[in-house]
């Protein structure tokens, strides 16, 4: 418990640092273009997005704290540029739970494939599978049980695809960061611990 606590205490004071805020700001902006032009349909039912990125990035580095209110605002901020359908806070809840439990599964931890696995699992069943599901079948009306197969086998699909472009993604972020005036102390600290 008193791990916890601690995880979100220090996510928490990120905020009061103005470089980390700066760099959200530039990741939202970055999500942004990158959910307008960066994304690859393969067959009706897959479509491999970059606009996610952004909030690992920004959850990795800052916590679930931030990525909770990164997330949600990234929602809000994103629909209202480029509306599609009508607005739900459904799905802004999901984008915080999302920015929550990523937060809390890389936030100042080494980077495993292990790790982005389990967390992607965690976020696709709840989050995906669960919550947007429940969502969308209040919006449209149709049956839970009706929408959630096809649902589960598009997360399934997604799951290596999504994990791999994460692990690469934030083993290129951390090894750049440095360059950039973060540290990651207390992750460079425990990995050394486990080594």
């Amino acid at each position: 418990m008193k791990k916890i606590k601690q995880l979100f205490s220090d996510s928490l004071h990120e905020f009061t640092v103005t470089k980390n805020l700066v760099l959200c700001g530039l990741m939202a902006a970055l999500a942004v273009v990158l959910g307008m032009v960066a994304s690859i349909s393969i067959g009706p039912y897959i479509k491999i997005g970059f606009s996610g990125l952004p909030n690992r990035i920004v959850e990795f580095l800052f916590g679930p704290v931030v990525g909770c209110f990164f997330g949600g605002a990234l929602d809000l901020i994103k629909y209202f540029l480029k509306p599609e359908g009508p607005f739900f806070f459904g799905f802004t809840f999901d984008a915080m739970l999302a920015g929550l439990i990523y937060g809390c599964f890389l936030y100042r931890k080494p980077i495993s494939a292990k790790r982005i696995v389990l967390s992607e699992f965690t976020v696709k069943l709840i989050v995906n599978c669960f919550f947007n599901t429940l969502w969308l079948s209040m919006l449209y009306g149709k049956g839970f049980f009706v929408l959630l197969p096809m649902r589960l086998l598009k997360n399934a699909v997604m799951l290596p695809i999504d994990s791999a472009i994460i692990f690469f993604t934030l083993t290129l972020t951390k090894q750049t960061v440095g360059k950039l005036g973060f540290h990651l102390i207390s992750a460079s600290a425990q990995e050394n611990k486990a080594a």
